[in-house]
């Protein structure tokens, strides 16, 4: 019979409906019942594209006499952590403290008052290679609790105590100065890959933060070393099986140093992230290989993971048919059954296919020389090499659609939206794609329209018709962001109106007023056992950094100083992050280079639509990291009141397009006339 979780709408709950524990969803019915028992609570988090907890459900939850111990000590919850990022983070946090590592399935036993005083990862069923079975650990915990509580209990509160201190502001080691950012790059280039790119060795993850922090450093110092190490890091990963070559997207992460063999799922984040990185290697270098990784990344998000409501899907899983990477992978026989011997010749080489293949017999595409090598050292034509891998790479995608595709996590999350929509409005803008300004405005519609309480407020998640849970700082913070680069694709101001709203949202009920910064839930949330403040960097920007970012950017458009002064807040607080560890605040150094400046305010008038246009397109398409952009033409309809600070007293002169560029409020001499217009933007690039 199907438990509790057959009426939750999050698929991960949904893949554990029918197992024989006893689940409950997080929520009064489960709390009440352990607090009335004075039963300890089993707390399992994890998400649909998680390999290993696929491994602990089938190996554990699956198992009967398991689940029958499960369910007579304990009350079992089961938690999707992409629905609740605030229970992951806390008892996380927990788990950490307790075994020094984190990941996920995560494991936590709980007192009826919600404190942890135990906890772990995976744990196999029968105690294996020196890892207790998770049976051992279900008899070890029930036995403290049985005869040892009073002392579980003074542990639990103990490191309850702790968890509630993470993020709190410590004192600050330094001023908020620009020397951070000096200081961040030299540790980054301490952990450095100087032969595979990235940071650290295997498992390799993207950082793609610390990647836009190092360009925006370039910017300032002209370093060339700088930008060599974000050029090998893009150009090792696009090369790389952490890249699908068909279809376009990255994976989570890569198990090697090299970038070959990926953790296979594919999350929305990571290509939202990547894709920015990309777009920002490819204004400053204009490499067209990486203009070529955002468009086969933001394809492959438009082709199999948009909603027919607007919004984006999360994941894409790493198993298909109970095997990891069975999906992506490939034998020689299969491409020449596909392709024919002598074109199957040429892309096995191209993209390392062999007969004995480079994961578990069987070969992940990927590119060990890039396609001008392979046609140099094999004397092939490269444009004619190009146009036939290109045709071959069709038709095996085509081929490969038709396998038993991995289970797909199809809820709606603001945060993640906001960030890919962030990505596809800047790509509409600098690679001139109307297309992806079409879905970023398509999915922020869905989001504003469907995701939103009735007083305005946001709901984090949507999955088949229904939005629920408080939204998070995450969701409000990314999705500002977004709405600013919206606005500064299309210059259409109801999405500043918006962003004001939710920038007030959050100052009114996410602010910490006492320590500076804020909060990761609103003052009105759930009570849980401790109230965090997300000021490190995960796989995903940090609240706090984000909310930095996105309040500059406002401010700047909206002359708002209250924003501002709480962007400041927020930067002072994580001094001594961005101090002690930098490679964990990519954004929040991201952010404190826009506030240490200059940042320009870039103001277009112009007699139409069409010149502003044009004017504001040669511009997205230079690299210039610290500035925000409005424009006006003539026309006074639909025009937003947050704006009109920014363009009081600027008028086009002598009826041409015409660029006012100012800092603080404080402007140069206007600038008009098409030409005159672009050797303004060479110099503010060249500046």
């Amino acid at each position: 019979m199907p438990n509790r979780l057959a009426n939750e709408t999050s698929p991960y709950l949904l893949q554990h409906a029918n197992n024989p524990v006893d689940w409950y969803p997080w929520g009064p019915e489960a709390l009440v019942r352990s607090k009335a028992e004075q039963k300890p609570i089993f707390l399992s988090i994890g998400y649909s594209a998680c390999h290993w907890c696929h491994v602990m459900e089938h190996e554990s939850f699956e198992n009967a006499s398991i689940a029958a111990a499960l369910n007579d000590k304990f009350i079992n919850i089961k938690v999707d952590r992409e629905e609740r990022p605030d229970l992951d983070q806390i008892y996380m946090n927990a788990v950490q403290l307790i075994t020094g590592r984190g990941g996920w399935p995560m494991s936590v036993f709980l007192t009826p008052d919600l404190q942890p005083f135990f906890g772990g990862t995976y744990w196999p069923p029968e105690a294996r290679m020196g890892t207790p079975g998770f049976s051992q650990v279900i008899a070890a915990v029930d036995d403290a609790w049985q005869n040892r509580r009073e002392q579980a209990i003074e542990q639990a509160g103990e490191l309850t105590r702790h968890l509630q201190q993470v993020g709190m502001t410590e004192d600050a080691i330094g001023d908020l100065a620009p020397d951070l950012l000096g200081h961040a790059v030299a540790k980054l280039e301490q952990v450095f890959d100087f032969t595979n790119g990235g940071f650290g060795k295997a498992p390799k993850f993207p950082h793609s933060m610390d990647l836009q922090m190092l360009m925006r450093v370039w910017f300032r110092t002209r370093r060339a070393g700088v930008l060599d190490m974000v050029k090998l890091s893009l150009d090792k990963m696009a090369r790389g099986g952490i890249y699908d070559h068909l279809a376009g997207g990255f994976a989570r992460y890569s198990v090697d140093a090299r970038w070959l063999v990926p953790h296979f799922e594919k999350m929305l984040y990571d290509n939202a992230l990547l894709t920015g990185a990309y777009l920002d290697g490819y204004l400053i270098t204009q490499d067209e290989a990486y203009a070529e990784v955002v468009r086969e990344t933001l394809d492959y998000i438009l082709g199999y993971m948009t909603d027919e409501r607007g919004g984006f899907h999360s994941t894409e899983d790493a198993d298909s048919e109970g095997e990891e990477g069975k999906f992506y992978v490939w034998t020689p026989d299969e491409i020449r059954e596909i392709l024919g011997d002598e074109k199957a010749d040429r892309f096995c080489y191209v993209y390392d296919v062999t007969e004995s293949g480079n994961f578990e017999g069987h070969s992940i595409l990927n590119l060990p020389k890039t396609i001008t090598q392979c046609a140099s050292l094999r004397g092939w034509d490269l444009n004619e090499l190009k146009v036939e891998l290109a045709a071959s790479r069709a038709a095996l995608l085509a081929v490969r659609d038709k396998r038993v595709r991995p289970g797909k996590d199809d809820k709606i999350l603001v945060s993640w939206n906001a960030l890919m929509i962030d990505s596809m409005a800047r790509a509409s803008a600098i690679l001139c794609a109307a297309k992806y300004l079409a879905a970023a405005s398509a999915a922020a519609d869905f989001i504003l329209n469907d995701m939103r309480r009735d007083d305005g407020r946001l709901l984090h998640s949507w999955r088949n018709g229904e939005a629920k849970l408080d939204a998070y700082l995450d969701d409000y913070s990314y999705l500002i962001n977004a709405l600013v680069s919206l606005y500064e694709a299309s210059f259409d101001e109801r999405w500043i109106d918006e962003a004001v709203k939710f920038a007030d949202l959050v100052i009114t009920h996410f602010s910490d007023t006492a320590s500076g910064g804020f909060f990761f839930t609103a003052d009105d949330h759930e009570q849980l056992i401790a109230r965090n403040k997300d000021i490190h960097d995960s796989s995903v920007p940090s609240g706090n950094a984000m909310t930095a970012t996105a309040l500059i950017r406002l401010g700047k458009l909206t002359g708002r100083n209250d924003y501002l002064e709480a962007a400041r807040s927020a930067l002072e607080s994580a001094v001594g992050v961005m101090r002690q560890s930098p490679t964990a605040a990519g954004q929040m150094l991201i952010a404190a280079d826009m506030f240490f400046g200059p940042m320009k305010e870039i103001v277009i008038t112009g007699a139409s639509d069409e010149e502003t246009a044009q004017a504001a397109n040669s511009l997205a398409r230079r690299w210039i990291p610290n500035r925000v952009i409005a424009a006006r033409a003539n026309a006074e309809a639909n025009l937003s009141s947050h704006l009109d600070p920014l363009f009081n007293g600027k008028w086009p002169v002598a009826g041409a397009t015409t660029v006012f560029v100012c800092e603080n409020f404080v402007c140069q001499s206007p600038v008009s006339g098409a030409e005159s217009i672009e050797a303004l933007w060479d110099e503010l690039k060249s500046n």
